[in-house]
This record gives C-alpha cells, structure tokens and sequence, in this order.
C-alpha cells in the first residue's frame, strides 16, 4: 500500500511540474533558511556547556555605586577568590583572571603582536575542561614565568605541538617557559585566548585590596549548594574585609555608604548564561544578546511557516483539478482515511526532496553566512548524528503540518457533488487561502520595517556628530615599544606631505582603554564629596588633532609648566560636581593612602562632550590629565593617496624599530566596529527579508497562475467583448493587491512596536519616521503587483478563440 502511495505521488508531482516545482523550491528555501538559523542558535546556546562542571561555576560579579555613577561590572578584588574558598564551605574550588596588554613575542628575528593573552591562577585546570595535549594540568601554571599555550600557537612559534620545555621571548626581555599545550577546545567558550599565563606573575594578585574590581572571578559550588543561599552570603563574608579599609582610606563605613545612597553588592551569574545574558562591563570575552537568539529563531519559524502556507494555498487551489479524482476514488471504495494517507504522502515526499535540496542550499550559504554572522559554523552531519534527527523531525513536521489541510480538505469531497461538477465554483474564494497570504505578507512587510529601521539606526550611528572627528585619522598601536624615541617618531612623521595634527595617547575616543576611578572635591577622601569619572592622560595636542571642541577655559599649553597639575573635564563632568564656574576650582585624586591625601589638579577648561562610549550609553564624566602615555599614536591626515602614505609611515617604523611588528587602524573603523552586532542584525536580517519576499511572491506567482487558468473563459470572452490588457490586469490583480494592503495593516503596528522597544537598548537613536512605512509599503505592493502582473499579462495575451474553444 506505502509503494502504491508513493508511486501516486511521484507521478501527481511529475504531472504538475510548475507547481511542483514552486512547492519545493519555497519549502527548500525556507527548510535551507531554518538549517542555517537552528545552526546558529545551536552556536549561540552552546558556549562553556562542554565543561564538567560547568552547571556549577558561576562568575563573581559587582554592582557598585559611588561617587554619583553606577556602573556593573563582571569583576572583583583580588583576594575575593581565595576568601570565598577559605570562609564559604559551599565554595569548591575558585579561579582568577587578569587582562593585561599583549605581548610581542619573539618569532626568529621579528615580534609579533599577540592579544589573546590572560593571566590565570593555577587551579585553572580544576574549573575549567581545557584539554591538554602535553603538560601536566596540577602543575602547569604554578610556578612564575610559565605559560600554557594552544596547539596552533604551538605551531606557530615552534613548527610543531610538542613545544612543552620550550622558552617563549616576551617584550624583548622576559622568558616564559611553555609548560602545557592545549588540545582545541571542544565547543564555544569565553576563554578564547591563545596564551594563559601564571597568574603568579602579577603583583596585583597577591594585594589585600578590597576597593579594587580588576580580577574576573570564578567560583565552583559544591553539588546540591543554593547558588542563591551562596548570594545572600556574599555581603556579610565580604564586609569583613571592605568595612577596614574603608575606615582606613575613606574614614567611612558601609553604613555610612548605605545612607550615602552608595553601595558596593556581589552576585553570582551562571558560567553557562554568560555569554547571551550579561551586560556587564569587563567580561573577559565580547557577548552577544538572548534577543538575537530570539528574534532570529522567530525569523526562521516565520519563514518556515511562509514556506508551508505556499503549499497549503498552492494545494488547495489546485483542488478542482483533483476533484474529480477524489470523487472516484471514493466511488471506487476509497476509504477517507485512504486519501488523506495518499496526499499526507505526497505532502512528506515534497518536504523529503526539499530538504535534500535545502542541504545543498545551506552548504553553498555556509561560507557567506559565516563570514555575515561572524562565526565558524558546520554542518557536520556525520559528526552530529543527533542534528540528522532534527532535520528528520523537521522534514516529518514541515510535511505534515503543509500537507495536513489540503488532506482532509480534498478528502471531505462528496463524490456525488464532485462528479457533478457543482464543487468547482467554491474554489475561486477561499477564506482560509486569503488570510494565508495576507499571514505571509504581513510577516515578509514586518521583516522589511524591520531591516529598514536597523539600517536607518546604523547611518545614524554613522553620521552622528559625535563631539570629535573620527574621519582620516591614522591610529598606531604598540608605540610604547618606542620607548624614549616616541617623541622622536612622531616629530619624524609629522615632517611627512598630508600629515597635519598628532597626539599621543593611549586613552583614543574609540579605543578600548579606560580608566575609572574616583575624584574628590576636597583633599580629604570623603565619600560625600566623591565623583567618579574616567581619568584619561593625553598630551597638550589631543583637544585639537581629535577634532574637539572647548567649551570654556582653555586647553593645555606647553607656555604653562603649571599644566601637569591641571585637569580639563568634559561637560558631563562639570554637571556632576555641581559648581556653576568649575574653572580654577580644584579636584583631588587620591594617591597617597597613607597619608590619606590626594593630589590637587586645577581646572582649566571645560571641553565640550564627546562620545567615546558606544552610543547605548550616555556621555559619562571624563577627566583629562597631562600626563605622557605612549600608548598609542593617532595622526590626522589630509592625503588623496592614503595607502601610499601609510607605506612611509611603516618605513620610518621599520628604520626605527625592525624587530617590532607595524600594526595601525582607522578611527572610523574603530568606531564601526562598536557597532558589529547590529550591522551583522542588519545584514542577516536584510537577507531573510529577501528571502521570505521572494518565498511570498514564489506562493503569490502560483496563485496568480492557478487564479488566471481557472478564469481562462472569463478573460476570453471579455477580450472579444473589447477589454483591454489594462483592464485584464486590473482584474486578475485586485483581488490579490487587496490581501497585501491588509497584510501590511497587520504588519505596521506590530513593526513598529517591535523595533521601537529594539531602539530603547540606544542612548541615542532614531524616531521611526513614517517614511520607513511608506516604503516598506511600497515595496510591498511593488513586487505583488509585479508577481501577479506577469500572470496576468501572459493570460490578457491569450488567443480568446482558443480559450473559448478549450472550455
């Protein structure tokens, strides 16, 4: 009976090529679109699961207010990790972290620049399941000057992965012994580093000090432990070491804080949740956002669903060519349950093939997929066999649900009706069939709305005036390598044709150093009297090579040798202290804890705010000091041959320092480059817009055709009567511009609720115009009417003598 059914089927889908082929090039789009998304997602969810403790290890995070700023961060002070294990029995075990700048490592007779560097205490091992492929994990970052690196860094640097004894030259100076190798990690983590390295090594790890958050932190619990019960044990186990110190340095209490409206609180976030759900300052990798997760799985079900709603229209339309059939069938014996069998077989059959033609699909995608979302995803079918399992069910699910209305629908028939001939003429207006295509349009309307507002907000980002100009400014990294010829090197350059301002500083508006800390408006320390602010140390030409602007006052000057005790702070700053003529006004920052006094800096200017967080965020305090940093060099630069501009500067670079790696970047680019995750949003989002318009119009084509084939004799005799092909057109379209114009109905409200709440994660952002409705609408309507159009003026062309004669 099963060969019968599928024989049947074969041959109903070979007899109606056209719509068979509609049927499984949507489905095989859509399938294609959801392989690609479930892969994605699957990516996204994926992140620290393979760790055998993973369900118990949870980051120790901070959530401070002080000094009239709140700011959450995922770190805290040194000694929290080994406290929590010695006072807390919950605790099992506990490892820290420490970013630091890079290091250049020595290769033959050049360095190169390495950023994936963490500092990591020895029982690294006993958190995480980071594989080794030599080294012993108990001992392997236990002593100072040793290094456990990656099979690839291995390879690397030594030509081969056996490279445990081997010495690693860093910064020209400091040899590191390579202790461990790792194996490559056996699924997404956020300890995407190619070197970790003793965490003995750092002074700061072995400090007392409680008032300082710059060690990531992370704990195991022990099995059965109340992460929560954990929590709420935190402030009291901590208060015992912070309320010291801060009597000692600040003559306060945490009481005293508490009534201050200042507080410093420690919770607990799952290692696993980290990656989609935090928000906080300092993680030791970029994360990413739960909502992306769920939108892009909303997008794929949608799709899917398009996709589905194709078959079902395009099967139900064409039921009065089956009609008879059905009707025969029945007189013949069929049972209904016989039938719906038959066309849920058809039904499989299509998914079946469609999804062999969406694995092709998404295989070609693959690439550019990866290279849009900015990942490293396969398919690994083999490698995955529980992934062949989801795309079974997939293929059984997309078939049935397609297929199981046209089932009961053509097999509810009454065969005395049909052989009759009196069913036929219920076809043409189909409820069901109308709000399906007003449901595929309303969700393709949606997506566009949707793209238009995220590309929208991207220009915007783009073209903001952002207090500063960040257009043709050339960044060179690593110039602290210059050492004392920095200054050197910078006067040389500026000697170059299209080179017209400098600064030098590792604190750029783009840049990722920062440094916050509190400021006091009286020598003192007293929290009452506390401001925090980023403190930056620029030179006296920042203000004018990045383009900024004073408010009042007046910028550094090498004519005043009082500057290196004065302070320029931005408008955001003046707001928070509070005074109304902030010039000539003094501001401490607190060096000497001893003698519980700060230095004095003088204000003298006021500059005008710029953004130098990303655009979620408002302009915070900033305090800027004359203080050297060869971090970093940024020149402004006015070339119509950039890249040959850029080939004298590596020159001069070369001359003066050839073993150092050159390595610069565009300010317009680094500011791009804050905004990654909503122009990949854009760029996938754009192209599942296509595809779900393309998959609509694939349905809306089918239907035309149908529509102007059972309306053959209609369209003949009003041709003979003297219609035009204008107005053939406008019958065979009507009806089907008509269901746009009520998708889009649906499809505005809900658009513009969706990326209103999208565009509240943005401090600054853009108003929903109603232009992006007019043409999301227009487009709409456009590619509708060009679908059906085409339909229409193929029938309108039609020799009505043949057409009367066929009927």
């Amino acid at each position: 009976m099963l060969k019968n059914y599928f024989s049947i089927a074969i041959r109903n889908l070979w007899k109606n090529k056209a719509f068979s082929a509609i049927n499984v090039l949507g489905l095989a789009i859509g399938l294609a679109t959801s392989l690609l998304i479930i892969l994605y997602v699957l990516d996204e969810l994926s992140y620290d699961r393979f760790h055998a403790t993973a369900e118990r290890t949870y980051e120790v995070d901070a959530d401070i207010k002080f000094g009239g700023t709140r700011y959450a961060v995922a770190t805290a002070p040194a000694p929290m990790g080994p406290a929590m294990k010695a006072d807390l029995p919950e605790i099992e075990e506990a490892v820290r972290f420490r970013k630091y700048e890079g290091w250049l490592v020595r290769k033959g007779s050049q360095n190169i620049k390495e950023d994936k560097v963490i500092y990591a205490d020895s029982t690294l091992f006993r958190v995480f399941s980071l594989p080794l492929l030599a080294g012993d994990q108990a001992t392997a970052l236990k002593e100072p000057g040793t290094v456990v690196i990656t099979e690839k860094t291995a390879v690397k640097y030594f030509n081969t992965a056996d490279a445990v004894g081997q010495v690693m030259m860093i910064n020209d100076s400091v040899p590191y012994k390579v202790t461990g190798v790792l194996k490559p990690f056996p699924g997404q983590t956020l300890l995407d580093f190619d070197f970790f390295v003793s965490l003995s090594d750092a002074p700061e790890s072995r400090n007392d000090k409680w008032l300082a958050n710059n060690f990531n932190t992370f704990v195991v619990l022990r099995k059965g432990v109340d992460p929560k019960k954990v929590e709420a044990k935190l402030g009291p186990a901590t208060a015992k070491y912070i309320a010291p110190q801060l009597v000692s340095m600040m003559n306060t209490s945490q009481e005293e804080l508490a009534r201050n409206g200042d507080y410093i609180h420690y919770s607990l976030m799952p290692l696993t949740d980290i990656h989609l759900y935090s928000n906080k300052s300092y993680e030791l990798s970029p994360t990413s956002a739960i909502q992306y997760v769920y939108i892009f799985s909303a997008i794929a079900l949608f799709i899917l669903l398009i996709a589905c709603v194709n078959f079902m229209n395009l099967s139900t339309a064409r039921s009065a060519n089956r009609a008879r059939e059905v009707g025969i069938r029945k007189v013949m014996g069929s049972q209904r349950s016989q039938l719906v069998a038959q066309f849920l077989t058809e039904s499989l059959l299509v998914s079946a093939v469609a999804m062999l033609l969406a694995l092709g699909i998404a295989w070609l995608l693959l690439p550019l997929f990866n290279e849009v979302a900015a990942k490293h995803i396969t398919i690994g079918l083999f490698s995955r066999p529980w992934l062949g399992l989801i795309l079974l069910a997939l293929v059984m699910t997309v078939g049935l649900l397609a297929g199981s209305y046209p089932a009961f629908f053509l097999s509810a028939f009454r065969p005395v009706l049909v052989l009759k001939g009196t069913i036929a003429s219920g076809f043409r207006n189909s409820m069901l069939r109308n709000g399906l295509v007003v449901f595929q349009f309303s969700i393709s309307i949606f997506l566009m709305v949707g793209t238009l507002v995220i590309y929208n907000q991207l220009r915007f980002i783009r073209n903001k005036q952002l207090g500063f100009d960040r257009d043709q400014v050339l960044v060179l990294q690593n110039t602290n390598v210059l050492g004392s010829q920095a200054r050197a090197f910078r006067q040389e350059l500026m000697g170059l044709n299209g080179m017209k301002a400098a600064t030098m500083t590792s604190f750029l508006p783009t840049g990722s150093s920062r440094n916050d800390g509190p400021m006091f408006l009286n020598p003192v320390p007293d929290p009452k009297n506390a401001v925090t602010m980023q403190m930056w140390s620029v030179d006296d030409q920042y203000i004018p090579a990045m383009g900024m602007h004073m408010k009042t006052g007046r910028n550094f000057s090498a004519a005043f040798a009082t500057d290196s005790q004065a302070v320029v702070i931005n408008e955001a700053a003046a707001r928070l202290i509070g005074l109304k003529d902030p010039i000539n006004q003094k501001i401490y920052e607190w060096r000497d804890m001893d003698s519980k006094t700060g230095n004095g800096y003088t204000i003298i200017g006021v500059v005008k705010d710029f953004n130098f967080n990303s655009l979620r965020e408002q302009v915070t305090p900033l305090a800027l000091f004359l203080h050297e940093d060869r971090g970093s060099m940024a020149f402004r630069i006015r070339s119509n041959d950039i890249p040959a501009l850029v080939a004298k500067v590596e020159e001069k670079w070369r001359t003066m320092v050839p073993n150092q790696p050159f390595s610069y970047s565009f300010m317009d680019d680094d500011f791009n480059s804050l905004y990654q995750s909503e122009s990949r949003m854009g760029k996938i989002s754009l192209s599942f817009a296509v595809l779900a318009i393309f998959i609509a119009s694939l349905g809306l084509f089918g239907l035309a055709a149908y529509a102007a084939e059972q309306r053959t004799r209609e369209i003949g005799i009003r041709k003979v009567l003297g219609a035009t092909m204008t107005n053939i057109v406008h019958l065979l379209s009507k009806d089907f511009l008509k269901l746009v114009m009520i998708a889009i109905l649906f499809a505005f409200p809900l658009g513009w609720w969706a990326m209103h709440r999208w565009l509240q994660d943005f401090a600054y952002r853009i108003g929903i115009g109603w232009e992006v409705f007019a043409v999301a609408g227009f487009m709409a309507v456009s590619i509708a009417l060009l679908t059906i159009s085409f339909q229409a003026i193929r029938a309108a062309l039609a020799n009505p003598v043949n057409s009367l004669r066929a009927q």
